[in-house]
């Protein structure tokens, strides 16, 4: 039961599945636009702090992954002991406490610090939502449902780089963090007075350290699990690069620094057409079958590019750069719910240890792609294309041998 002044909610009538899917992306977004609003900021906080090698302010993006993966451990575990809604609300209170030290850093470890504590508790609504949907839905209606709210979460990255900007136009780079505080307050009332908790106390485990490790030992012998979390980690990873170093690749490449914003948000539609194309078709032909046919022209495509522009010696325009992003954007967001809906598949007896580990385990590998990829950021987009090409190879070749040998349907 939560308590609003004098009025007493406890929700136990379903949500409508509109409403779901919307609340689902609200919380899940939170990650995305703690992430994308601070872009446009990043030169100011860069100036502020005092940060003297240009590549380093990277780690303002970098540091809330790897606080993200290593809070994701925390969260998923203990929302199967006590519920998804109140390991949600202790996420956001966390987060809470990481805007404000963040907001008030003078120095850039400081800032840091802020940025890992922030991810650590978005990491609560980020990895536990998904162990909620898995509560209700399986294979390819979970898929489904997390793809209609990938489109519903992609307006996030669209508009969040224009928040941040506007933001910066009418006051400074800390108040982002409130704006964000502001956010985190709106999802806690909206998920307290609106949703009922999905695991109820019959089906919960009690806490056990020994019983955790046991369930996360479960998901690495799931073949199915373990090769899909590589996989992502590894797509998602060249994803996190071009996040660390958009703001540096729009302003020092093409110097639009401006029109950040509008580039950034023409990009990110490309993520939402793909996951929302995803929706419609995953019920009909299949996560396995999307997810390898997008991977396949993902790879193809980065190495192609590749290819012509060290061969060529191409120097790359602003267009054929977008033009090069959008492909393999859209081929991103058809992996992005396939990719975790495999990986989750097995494991519905343990789905929140289950999300934990897969979403952690593909976080820190994807931290470490970014921070690898990023550092090579040398004043072109070659570094980006082909560190897209490596881990498209990658992926696939860790997929292709997943796959060998398991059922057709396995994904039904």
């Amino acid at each position: 039961m939560y308590a609003f002044g004098k009025i007493a909610v406890t929700p136990t009538k379903p949500l409508g599945r509109t409403e779901f899917i919307v609340l689902v992306a609200t919380l899940v977004s939170l990650v995305a636009l703690t992430t994308d609003v601070m872009l446009p900021a990043l030169p100011d906080i860069g100036r502020a702090l005092n940060v003297a090698a240009a590549n380093d302010i990277q780690l303002v993006i970098i540091a809330f992954f790897v606080g993200l993966g290593c809070g994701q451990l925390i969260a998923g575990p203990v929302s199967d002991s006590l519920g998804r809604k109140p390991v949600i609300f202790a996420g956001l209170a966390v987060f809470a406490l990481g805007c404000v030290l963040s907001a008030v850093a003078a120095d850039f470890n400081t800032m840091l610090a802020g940025r890992v504590l922030q991810a650590m508790g978005a990491a609560g609504p980020r990895i536990v939502t998904v162990a909620l949907v898995r509560d209700l839905y399986a294979g390819r209606g979970m898929a489904q449902i997390m793809s209609f709210a990938m489109s519903v979460f992609i307006i996030v990255p669209v508009v969040a780089p224009a928040m941040g900007q506007a933001i910066l136009y009418v006051s400074d780079w800390q108040m982002i963090f409130v704006c964000l505080l502001v956010m985190a307050c709106v999802g806690v009332l909206w998920l307290a007075v609106r949703q009922p908790e999905t695991l109820t106390p019959d089906k919960r485990r009690r806490f056990s350290l020994s019983g955790n490790l046991v369930a996360a030992a479960e998901v690495f012998r799931h073949r199915a699990s373990l090769g899909y979390m590589i996989a992502a980690g590894m797509i998602f990873g060249a994803f996190f690069a071009y996040l660390s170093t958009a703001q540096q690749i729009f302003d020092v490449v093409y110097g639009a620094a401006e029109l950040f914003a509008l580039y950034f948000a023409i990009l990110a539609v490309g993520l939402g057409a793909a996951s929302f194309t995803n929706g419609k078709l995953v019920m009909k032909l299949g996560m396995r079958r999307l997810s390898s046919w997008a991977l396949g022209v993902l790879t193809v495509w980065c190495l192609g590019a590749l290819a012509l522009i060290v061969g060529l010696s191409l120097v790359i325009p602003l267009w054929l750069f977008m033009a090069w992003a959008m492909v393999a954007f859209f081929c991103l967001g058809m992996l992005f719910s396939n990719f975790n809906a495999l990986a989750m598949e097995p494991l519905g007896h343990i789905a929140g240890v289950g999300a934990a580990v897969i979403g952690s385990v593909t976080t820190l590998i994807s931290s470490v792609f970014a921070v690898f990829l990023g550092q090579l950021f040398d004043g072109t987009v070659v570094p980006l294309i082909a560190g897209f090409a490596v881990c498209g190879v990658g992926a696939m070749i860790t997929v292709k041998l997943t796959e060998r040998g398991l059922p057709a349907e396995t994904d039904d």
